[in-house]
Order: structure tokens, then C-alpha cells, then sequence
């Protein structure tokens, strides 16, 4: 395996996925070329139907392509099996447009959850989770229940549990699509900082003005990538 390829968290090959809609077939990626480096903050961005979430969820290993290579951190995805499948998603940090929180429990306690599942011991859970809370400025919330957490602080929690089994990247599908424009920015400062310190983040987004505070821009149309561009250095 090449340094280049180890360095390049996400590579895309000639991707092509294709769906059934009945008997018709649906060509949703048709021959997607796509490199990101770590530290990278990349936005995706296209109108609906344009593969942006298709992508989107072939990076996060939720499908496989009909043809073409996806090699993340240099594996190639479709060479895995179920279970190692699962083991990856868990490498990846997923950030989604209706936060995914569970009601019933805590702040701190829906960002530990997924480290439970990693296997992660109770005290460097707890401790792990408090530190991630605090980084998204919610140290005064952590026993709040989703329900007592506006939308934007919602959300940052899904940004702590996301980042809670330290992910080789952040999925963000349409993160500020369900909070309100002052908020969105809040939450794009935190997004920001978080790249600042290393994380390297794909964000798909319809929004022009969230998608110009990424480093890079990927247009999307048709299932094929028609502009890639450094937003800034």
C-alpha cells in the first residue's frame, strides 16, 4: 500500500451504483473520481437527486458500489464482509439532518452510547464524553434529555457522539438543514474549529453559503462530479 493511499482518507475509482425501481434500473453515481486527504474539510454539494447521499452513504459503508473501487483509510469496501462492514462503520463519525438522538436518555449519555458498543471501559467513556460536550461548548447541558436541548444544541450533541470513537472522518448529511440561519453559523464555527484541530470532515449540503466555509467544493449533477474546486487554502 502506497503513503499517497494511506494519506488519502476517502479514494473514489470510477464509482458507479445503480438501483432498481422496479425493473428499471436507476444510475444514481455513473463513474465518481474522488480523493480526500486527511485534515480536508470538503463540501458536497447538488440539487436533489444529483448522488450527493448516495455517495454520502457509500462513504459511510451503509452500501457497497455496483462497480468501481472505494478504498477507505486504503481498504478497499467492497472486499469486507458484514461484520467487518459494522467495524468500519464505527471508524467513521456520522452527523445527520434530524439528530438521531434517543429521547430518553442524556446528552452525555446518547455520546457514550456508541463508545458502549466499541467496547470502550465505563470511566474512559464517561470521561471521553464529558471532555467532547465541553469541546462543543455544552459542559452545562450534558444532563439534558434531547427534548430540553434547542435544535442547534441538539445537534452538537450528534456532533460529540459522532466524534466519540475518535472517526478517521465526519459524514455531516445536510447538518444545519433542520436549525435556523444564526444557529447554522454557530454551528459551522464548531465544525470549523474541530477541522482546525485536525478532523477531517465531507459535508453534503444543498446550501451554497455553509458549503463556501469548507476548504474544497465538489459539484454534484446526475450522478457524476462536474466541479472541484479549493474554496480556501
Amino acid at each position: 500500500m502506497s503513503a499517497e493511499k494511506v494519506d488519502a482518507v476517502v479514494e473514489a475509482i470510477n464509482l458507479q451504483k445503480t438501483y432498481m425501481l422496479g425493473k428499471v434500473p436507476v444510475e444514481a453515481l455513473r463513474g465518481v473520481n474522488l480523493k480526500i486527504k486527511k485534515g480536508d474539510f470538503v463540501a458536497i454539494l447538488g440539487p436533489s437527486g444529483s448522488g450527493k447521499s448516495t455517495l454520502l452513504n457509500l462513504i459511510g459503508a451503509l452500501d457497497k458500489p455496483t462497480s468501481g473501487t472505494l478504498l477507505i483509510d486504503g481498504v478497499d469496501v467492497s472486499k469486507l464482509n458484514d461484520n467487518q462492514l459494522a467495524d468500519l462503520r464505527l471508524r467513521v463519525g456520522f452527523v445527520f439532518q434530524f439528530f438521531n438522538l434517543i429521547p430518553r436518555f442524556a446528552a452525555i449519555d446518547n455520546v457514550e452510547l456508541s463508545m458502549s458498543i466499541a467496547n470502550v471501559s465505563r470511566s474512559e467513556r464517561k470521561k471521553r464524553a464529558e471532555d467532547l460536550l465541553e469541546t462543543v461548548g455544552l459542559k452545562d447541558r450534558m444532563k439534558h434529555k434531547p427534548a430540553e436541548l434547542s435544535g442547534g444544541q441538539q445537534q452538537r450533541v450528534a456532533i460529540a457522539r459522532a466524534l466519540a470513537n475518535t472517526p478517521s472522518f465526519l459524514l455531516l448529511d445536510e447538518p444545519t438543514g433542520n436549525i435556523d440561519s444564526k444557529t447554522a453559523h454557530e454551528l459551522m464555527q464548531i465544525i470549523k474549529k474541530l477541522n482546525e484541530k485536525g478532523v477531517t470532515i465531507i459535508m453534503v449540503t444543498h446550501d451554497q453559503h455553509l458549503a463556501r466555509e469548507a476548504k474544497r467544493t465538489v459539484q454534484m449533477m446526475d450522478g457524476v462530479i462536474t466541479s472541484d474546486e479549493v474554496t480556501q487554502e
